[in-house]
């Protein structure tokens, strides 16, 4: 195992800059995710990591050394890809053993630690198995068995369960989890869903346009995103923004009320305030945001999502799944205010 620092990482093609100084330190067995959309460098920053490509400046350590100048295979790293790239001719051992072809480990110990990496994954059972004859979690794993019988001091994923149905990403989660938990390595995970982003880091790395916006646990960038972006990117379905204008002693929501706040704004400033549609409800209990008329609602059984047409733009918010207001109505929706977000509506940046 080992700890990974990045330090001022740029990378540049041809006069296109695709990272702008990347600086992050990931800790001795973390599992940190890098999330953002298509085009963000998430996946770039992590081809660098492992040697694939070739930083334009900057430092990569591993484990204290800098590795900038040698080879993938002399960085002590493994690496799951998306497409899993299994051999259809092989069986599941000689799969696995694939990561050790240029080991000079006996044969004996090589055995051992094929036998030790499937049992770790669960698959002592299938070791004599052809890929063909396994399911597409199974072809996963063996991919992330073949990466672990090195040892490696880094896992690097690379948006490995994109290519997995619903049920079987689910799954697999779980199941990378439950790995990094029994063998401790250091893991960096790549990925667009920020559903896998919450449930799987210790810590989120939040990127956009080659830039990192935020890095923090699931509840840090949950509960306090570092600007409008994060606010919107993590969460499902994504933060209301209302705009509104700062008062004395509050800010005025566009077309609704006035938001109470403890934070001095000088008057006049653009304000957004941002709020979760678990957090707005229709009913009397909290602060009066807007009112409106529901035009659609979503039926998720124990809940309703209902989307509301206001004077501050459609909002998204949560009813009650059993008696949930008739579409058409006009609604009253409020949030508690300690559940509000503020945000400098020129710039995007969260406020105190």
């Amino acid at each position: 195992m080992a700890d990974l620092s990045l330090h001022d990482l740029v990378k540049t093609y041809d006069k296109t800059q695709v990272l702008h100084g990347i600086d992050l330190h990931i800790e001795d067995g973390e599992f940190v995710v890098f999330v953002g959309p298509s085009g963000c460098g998430k996946s770039t920053t992590l081809r660098i990591i492992a040697g694939l490509e070739e930083a334009t400046s900057g430092e990569i350590r591993i484990g204290g050394r800098v590795v900038n100048n040698l080879e993938p295979k002399e960085r002590d790293i493994a690496m799951v890809f998306q497409n899993y790239a299994i051999y259809p001719h092989m069986t599941v051992r000689k799969n696995i053993g694939f990561g050790l072809r240029s080991s000079k480990l006996p044969r004996a110990d090589k055995d051992a630690r094929i036998d030790e990496v499937a049992a770790i994954l669960g698959m002592t059972d299938l070791l004599s198995r052809k890929p063909s004859q396994l399911s597409g979690g199974q072809r996963q794993r063996v991919a992330i068995g073949r990466a672990m019988v090195r040892d490696p001091a880094v896992f690097l994923f690379d948006e490995p369960l994109s290519n997995l149905d619903a049920q079987l990403r689910t799954q697999m989660r779980l199941e990378i989890k439950k790995l990094h938990q029994r063998v401790g390595t250091t893991i960096v995970f790549v990925t667009h869903d920020q559903v896998e982003a919450m449930t799987m880091a210790d810590r989120i790395v939040i990127m956009k346009d080659g830039r990192i916006q935020q890095v923090g646990t699931p509840s840090e960038v949950y509960h306090k995103p570092a600007n409008t972006f994060v606010a919107r990117f993590i969460g499902a379905p994504a933060m209301n923004m209302l705009p509104g204008e700062a008062q004395a002693g509050g800010v005025a929501v566009t077309g609704g009320g006035t938001v109470p706040v403890d934070v001095a704004l000088p008057a006049g400033r653009p304000i957004l305030v941002g709020v979760r549609p678990e957090d707005l409800t229709p009913g009397a209990e909290g602060a009066a945001l807007v009112e409106g008329r529901l035009t659609v609602r979503e039926p998720l059984g124990h809940e309703t999502l209902i989307y509301v047409d206001t004077g501050a733009g459609e909002l998204i918010a949560k009813a009650d799944g059993r008696v949930p207001p008739e579409v058409g109505s006009t609604v009253r929706l409020t949030a508690p205010p300690d559940t509000l977000h503020l945000f400098d509506a020129e710039t995007g940046e969260a406020l105190a």
